[in-house]
């Protein structure tokens, strides 16, 4: 059962951003995986119109999902893309979501996960200041689907700092989680690894985290560092900079044994408080 993570630095030009995700996805696909995953704002990066452009997607006048469909069916691939501005379903004018979809090898979208966590927050790097609430609303689900290298959790990388959604996902049965990313070079040398390990030896789960790494419209940096981890904390595939399709193996039977040798979700002692802000969960 082997998947695979995608790193790219991806500009402002879709067609060219399209055409070597293509390219890459070609690479996993031949390397024999079942899943890829994009990292985050793979089909755009640094354009000021993004909202703009997902409301052309969701009225079905986009480049970027009839693509998706055609790439996964020709490649018979199960794809993690986005996220993308996707007004809510049913409301092409409602304020967008930072929305990652799960297409399955027909080219059938088969789960969408609306970012929980907004990255709002400030950087001592070029840019200083990120509010992704300024053009996006939060999330409301948590979402996992089965897939056939597994049961997949959807995140997105700010949400690597959220254990609590990580816990809700193992505690839905997932066994891989997915994590497209796009951290800053300052907060992914300063966390990105610690995060990604730590969320999979809690939750005894694979992690793939596929990164941009490089430099992007508007001095924009992204740290790279592509991962899969599995749920020992291994690191099992890595890229620091530069585009690559990173392949990796799951083991399920080593997974359940880890499991059944230290049983932590049995062992837990603190529960999540009932609240009316605690998002549903969806399980596809």
């Amino acid at each position: 059962m082997s998947f695979a993570v995608i790193q790219m630095a991806s500009q402002d030009d879709i067609a060219a951003n399209l055409q070597q995700a293509r390219r890459l996805l070609e690479q996993a696909a031949a390397g024999g995986a079942r899943l890829a995953v994009l990292p985050e704002n793979f089909a755009a990066l640094g354009r000021r119109d993004a909202v703009a452009l997902g409301r052309q997607e969701a009225l079905g006048e986009g480049p970027v999902l009839p693509w998706l469909q055609r790439t996964a069916r020709d490649l018979d691939l199960w794809i993690v893309a986005g996220p993308l501005p996707l007004p809510p379903q049913g409301q092409p004018e409602g304020k967008p979501r930072a929305c990652s979809l799960l297409v399955d090898e027909q080219g059938q979208f088969v789960a969408r996960y609306d970012k929980l966590h907004l990255f709002d927050v400030d950087v001592s790097d070029s840019r200083g200041r990120y509010r992704e609430s300024d053009d996006y609303a939060h999330g409301e689900h948590v979402v996992v689907a089965d897939t056939p290298v597994g049961r997949l959790g959807l995140t997105v990388c700010y949400d690597l700092r959220f254990a609590e959604l990580y816990g809700a996902l193992r505690d839905a049965g997932a066994e891989l989680i997915t994590a497209p990313s796009a951290f800053t070079r300052v907060t992914g040398a300063a966390h990105w690894e610690v995060l990604i390990r730590s969320r999979a030896i809690e939750t005894q789960c694979y992690v793939l985290a596929a990164a941009q790494g490089g430099v992007h419209p508007g001095g924009r940096e992204t740290y790279g560092h592509s991962l899969i981890v599995d749920p020992w904390g291994r690191k099992l595939a890595e890229q620091a900079h530069g585009e690559a399709a990173l392949l990796a193996d799951r083991d399920a039977a080593e997974q359940a044994t880890i499991r059944e040798r230290m049983p932590v979700l049995r062992h837990k002692r603190f529960f999540a408080a009932a609240e009316p802000r605690q998002p549903d969960v969806e399980i596809l």
